[in-house]
């Protein structure tokens, strides 16, 4: 599980830079995880100024997301289901003693700020064809605000990775949240 979470924490970085105001403009963050935020924050969190600035862009895209859509019994890549928030805390207190990996992945992160996020996925390795190709069958609802994923019977690593490459369906400036409902299991 401790690979899940890592996974998650990754996704979660590619998007949430992707999402930045000086990228895809769909959170009010300018380069919190870019150069410009660790010049910034390092100042004040010299040791932990990366997880500093990750929590920050993580919570904003967060927020930003519900006020965009915010589906009941739906979860979206800042918001998965409690028994999976649990292991990236789990692994967040791990991370903490040693940063320099997550560094050195935002560094890589920030090289592919020049290619569209499924590519920039693709590139790094945490989403493979067969997502970018259910991806590319995704649609924005009619809203042109949610990406409804197929329902699932649970989150493992495949749809995790296919919520945070659906957030490519939406456009500069214009968020499109993807999200997942779970099937109802008949007791």
């Amino acid at each position: 599980m401790h690979e899940t979470a890592e996974l998650i924490m990754k996704l979660r970085l590619v998007v949430g830079r992707f999402g930045e105001m000086d990228r895809a403009g769909w959170w009010n963050t300018q380069g919190m995880l870019a150069s410009i935020g660790e010049n910034v924050i390092s100042r004040g969190f010299p040791k932990s100024q990366f997880f500093a600035r990750a929590r920050a862009v993580f919570a904003v895209a967060a927020q930003r997301c519900d006020e965009v859509f915010d589906a009941p019994d739906a979860f979206t890549l800042w918001e998965l289901p409690a028994e999976v928030e649990e292991l990236v805390d789990d692994g967040w207190q791990q991370w903490l003693e040693h940063p320099e990996p997550w560094c050195d992945f935002l560094s890589q992160v920030e090289d592919r700020m020049d290619q569209d996020l499924l590519d920039a996925l693709v590139s790094l390795e945490l989403v493979d064809g067969r997502i970018v190709e259910q991806v590319q069958r995704l649609r924005r609802g009619d809203d042109l605000r949610s990406v409804r994923l197929p329902k699932v019977s649970g989150l493992e690593e495949v749809e995790i990775g296919l919520l945070a490459a659906a957030f490519s369906r939406g456009e500069p400036k214009k968020l499109a949240v993807p999200f997942v409902q779970l099937e109802e299991v008949a007791v």
